[in-house]
């Protein structure tokens, strides 16, 4: 089918996605379990969109083929790698003790036929794990892999609800992490209260860009808050803009103030910005 074959989304454990071809017309619906092509071998992942969204979310690069649906043994042995994941966290953890290696384990993800097993960690540096690598591979017999993931990343494999009392962005729908700036919750008029703007990883919540050009578009309607504007022979300062009811608040040097439009603000003529 060629460039014309459907693109479906697939997430593994850890919330892990990529997107994938469906080159066998094998009419994959979401939440189907699907096999797909890996680096190396292949490996197990459930649908989690379809149709026309996929295509924007897809970036450059060559697309891995799905090979078939998922059927009622591989799901048997996806449970059986659950516990085998379980039992080689313990090993591992043990391993790190053993090597007093400073850093924190935070999952494991055995690839569906077995022929990797990746250790996602965190640390606060670089960490020489070689010894411990080759005592993962004698155990196992397979190729090791040990990943250093941030906070955020964490997060997302561990999983949680915001204060929201939604699921995690990050868990739920993001495929990549953009740089998040205090600026942004400035430009929202937050309180930069650390427990109000940050997630669950303890960096500045995801969400505070979704909005943000939003804010920027509405007070580029209106002068700088700060400004001196001289309005019907009266001076006041800007000093709050409500981007709900799209109006400023102007405080009169007599001691008034006034809410007013970006258009009657306008009318008037700002001095300077302090």
């Amino acid at each position: 089918m060629g460039k014309n074959s459907k693109l479906v989304e697939v997430v593994f454990k850890g919330e892990r996605r990529a997107i994938y071809r469906d080159r066998n017309d094998l009419e994959i619906g979401e939440g189907e379990y699907v096999i797909v092509e890996a680096e190396r071998g292949q490996d197990l992942g459930k649908a989690s969109c379809v149709g026309s969204l996929v295509r924007l979310k897809r970036g450059k690069g060559e697309t891995r083929s799905i090979i078939r649906k998922a059927i009622d043994t591989d799901l048997e042995a996806m449970e059986k790698n659950k516990e085998k994941e379980k039992s080689a966290f313990k090993t591992c953890k043990e391993k790190i003790k053993e090597y007093k290696l400073d850093m924190k384990l935070v999952d494991v993800e055995i690839q569906f036929d077995g022929s990797k097993i990746t250790f996602y960690f965190t640390a606060a540096q670089r960490v020489d794990f070689r010894e411990l690598v080759k005592d993962l591979a004698s155990i196992y017999r397979t190729r090791i892999e040990l990943r250093q993931i941030g906070v955020r990343d964490e997060s997302k494999r561990i999983s949680g609800y915001g204060v929201c009392g939604r699921k995690q962005c990050c868990s739920a729908f993001l495929n990549e992490f953009e740089q998040i700036t205090t600026q942004m919750a400035k430009d929202q008029q937050l309180a930069l209260n650390p427990s109000k703007i940050s997630g669950n990883c303890g960096r500045l919540l995801c969400c505070l860009r979704y909005e943000d050009d939003a804010y920027l578009e509405i007070f580029r309607q209106f002068p700088p808050l700060g400004s001196r504007i001289i309005l019907n022979g009266k001076k006041g300062i800007l000093t709050y803009v409500n981007i709900f009811h799209n109006k400023g608040l102007l405080h009169y040097e007599d001691g008034g103030q006034e809410w007013l439009a970006p258009e009657d603000l306008k009318k008037g003529t700002v001095e300077n910005v302090t």
